[in-house]
């Protein structure tokens, strides 16, 4: 779980700006103190111990039926029915499934059975006890590991309170869209290859033949008759099977430039022209995205930019210093024997 929300953590650098250096140099950290708490598995569910430990303790105590032996009322509210037991610790049915329902916010649903759920359950609760049995709760190592969770989960806690915050309303996400409108233009378009013979690529119509070919290509989509049947090797002349569609911004510069510049349905365009390739481009129509479509795209968008400025001002107004020469470097980083000993059990003991 721990190396998870330390994950979750570069995936929230990734949604700011994949291409930043800031957030590359952020996501290299987290890999690095990732490392460090690759330790047991106890370890790597610290938290849910913790938590579940303190919760459950909070249960009743007393003689009950359950707690009798006796199968538990299935009439009873959430909030007291015990589900499980494990030594003199009672886990209520609300407890186990709050216990479940923030393990999926984290992790995504789980594909167990209640069944599996509850064994695992049990396990975590007595690993967790038989750690501090052990006083492996007491070891720096162990002592490290809690205070990095913590600080990872207060952290995802802060981002997701300055994500919620940086939602645009409607209003805002209807003037990015009217602002930026060419930015959701639209082509469908029909290409056709045609390639030619020469030194090196024997297959193709001969250079000469092309330019007529290619005329007669576009006499027959006018005319509405099958072009293909004006080619005699289907190698030489690739026709697109449909008509595509782009936004733009989705084709390489050159392409976008000549799409863009045809207005006329039915209009063609010569994309290019080389020795050994001639390549037509029709466009089929032309419209724009609405509103309604681009939505979720210029939400994501605005939401990122607000975000992105917030932890800007927030980076700024704490005030942070680094060591430039030491974070320069390459050297891998050392990372120190993490297993974890009992408070007053080191190796020179043993």
């Amino acid at each position: 779980m721990l190396s998870r929300r330390i994950g979750a953590s570069c995936q929230q650098e990734d949604l700011l700006d994949a291409d930043s250096h800031t957030w590359r140099k952020a996501d290299y950290l987290f890999r690095a103190v990732r490392v460090l708490v690759r330790v047991l598995v106890v370890f790597l569910f610290a938290a849910s111990f913790s938590v579940a430990d303190a919760v459950a303790q909070a249960a009743p105590s007393g003689p009950s039926e359950a707690s009798s032996g006796a199968s538990p009322n299935g009439d009873q509210s959430p909030n007291q029915r015990v589900v499980l037991k494990v030594g003199d610790l009672q886990v209520t049915q609300e407890q186990f499934e709050t216990y479940i329902g923030d393990l999926e916010a984290q992790q995504g649903p789980a594909e167990l059975s209640r069944q599996k759920l509850g064994d695992n359950y049990a396990s975590l609760l007595v690993l967790s006890r038989q750690a501090v049995a052990n006083h492996l709760d007491t070891s720096p190592q162990v002592i490290r590991q809690l205070a990095i969770d913590r600080t990872q989960i207060l952290s995802n806690a802060e981002y997701a309170k300055l994500k919620a915050e940086a939602k645009p309303t409607p209003t805002q996400i209807s003037e990015y869209y009217n602002a930026h409108l060419d930015d959701y233009d639209v082509v469908q378009l029909r290409r056709v290859f045609i390639y030619k013979s020469g030194p090196g690529h024997e297959k193709g119509v001969k250079p000469e033949e092309a330019k007529p070919l290619s005329d007669a290509i576009r006499q027959a989509y006018a005319s509405g008759n099958d072009p293909k049947q004006l080619v005699k090797d289907p190698e030489n002349v690739i026709f697109d099977p449909q008509p595509l569609s782009f936004q733009r911004g989705e084709m390489p510069a050159a392409m976008e430039k000549v799409a863009f510049a045809m207005r006329k349905d039915g209009e063609w365009a010569e994309l290019a022209d080389a020795p050994d390739t001639l390549v037509l481009m029709q466009l089929v129509s032309r419209g724009r995205r609405s509103l309604s479509e681009m939505t979720p795209a210029i939400e994501k968008k605005l939401q990122a930019q607000t975000l992105r400025q917030e932890l800007e001002s927030l980076k700024k107004n704490t005030g942070i210093w680094m060591d430039e020469e030491y974070f320069a470097s390459h050297a891998p980083i050392p990372i120190p024997n993490a297993e974890p000993e009992a408070s007053g059990h080191s190796k020179s003991n043993k």
